[in-house]
């Protein structure tokens, strides 16, 4: 199988503070696969680090009070097109994020306040029938059917 990953998942430092979301588990799974990293912040010529941002209806601001749509709507178009050309079985996203969330993500408020909602990337691959998962949903169907075989 083939999977377009996050790439913070992946161990690359490119969060908006500098860091990753390494996931040894997902790392471990995937080595036997096919990956694309994608990183839709970095692609859309966000720098790392970068002002923490969140989504907030249809725009996404930054802590700096800077309006980042932009830059996260070209990064979601850039990302959608090389999963396109990739054509992975699923992508594995980072949750929570304004570019990759899926079903759950900041609520705009810099208060670490969560609602429902997608990211940018997720809406885009969503609306092209694209299958997503986040991470945690991702490995906790792993185990589940690792469980039942």
């Amino acid at each position: 199988m083939k999977y377009a990953v996050s790439s913070c998942l992946l161990g690359v430092n490119c969060k908006y503070n500098g860091g990753n979301n390494a996931s040894s588990e997902l790392i471990e799974y995937l080595k036997e696969h096919g990956v694309l990293q994608v990183c839709p912040e970095v692609l859309g010529g966000l720098p790392v680090p970068r002002a923490c941002a969140e989504l907030s209806g249809d725009n996404i601001m930054n802590t700096e009070g800077e309006d980042v749509t932009a830059q996260f709507e070209r990064g979601a178009a850039l990302a959608l097109a090389q999963i396109r050309e990739f054509q992975p079985d699923l992508v594995i996203l980072q949750p929570r994020s304004p570019s990759c969330g899926k079903g759950i993500i900041y609520d705009g408020g810099f208060h670490n306040q969560l609602v429902e909602g997608n990211g940018i990337l997720v809406r885009l691959l969503l609306h092209e029938g694209i299958p997503v998962m986040t991470c945690g949903e991702f490995l906790e169907e792993v185990k589940r059917l690792s469980t039942k075989g």
